[in-house]
C-alpha cells in the first residue's frame, strides 16, 4: 500500500523533508557519484510528491519528485528529482510516481507543457510518457542527460 503525499516545500514535515533529502543523497550524489549541488535553491518554489510504504509497522519513502511551476526554471513546467529508493525499484513504483506527478501537475497548470532534462539513459522511460527529446545528449555532472518536452494536454487531471 502506498501513500501517496503531495506538499508545498513549507508543508513538509522536517522529518520528511530530512528523510527526502537523504534519499536525494543517496541516489544523486553517492549511487550516481555526482558532486553537484542538491539544494540548488528550487525546492521553496516546488510542489514535492513522496511515495511512503509500510515497511514492519513502520513507513519509508519508496518513491519522490518535485514539480516546478512554469516560469520557476522553464517557460514549461518541470519535474524533476525523480528517484525511487533502493528498497523500492523493480517494483513498478517509479510509473507510478511520474504518472502521478503528470496528473498532478496538469491539474495545478492546466494547459502548460513540460519540460525536463532527463538522464539520457531513462529517455525511453520518459518517451512512453510522451516526452519528446530536444537536445543532442550533454554532459551534466559527469552524466549524459538530453532535454525532453511534452505538449499540454488541454485538460485539467
Amino acid at each position: 500500500m502506498i501513500e501517496w503525499q503531495w506538499r508545498a516545500f513549507e508543508d513538509i514535515p522536517r522529518s520528511d523533508l530530512y528523510t527526502v533529502l537523504q534519499q536525494r543523497q543517496q541516489v544523486f550524489v553517492l549511487e550516481q557519484q555526482c558532486l553537484y549541488p542538491d539544494l540548488d535553491g528550487y525546492d521553496q518554489a516546488a510542489h514535492h510528491l513522496m511515495a511512503w510504504r509500510g515497511v514492519d509497522g513502520g513507513r519509508e519513502l519508496a518513491a519522490y519528485l518535485r514539480c516546478l511551476a512554469p516560469g520557476a526554471k522553464y517557460a514549461e513546467m518541470s519535474l524533476g528529482r525523480v528517484l525511487t529508493t533502493a528498497a523500492a525499484r523493480g517494483t513498478g513504483i517509479g510509473r507510478l510516481l511520474l504518472e502521478q506527478g503528470i496528473r498532478h501537475a496538469e491539474a495545478r497548470h492546466p494547459g502548460h507543457g513540460f519540460r525536463i532534462g532527463a538522464q539520457h539513459h531513462l529517455e525511453k522511460f520518459y518517451a512512453s510518457y510522451g516526452f519528446q527529446t530536444v537536445t543532442e545528449p550533454y554532459d551534466e555532472d559527469g552524466i549524459l542527460h538530453v532535454d525532453m518536452v511534452r505538449a499540454a494536454t488541454g485538460r485539467a487531471a
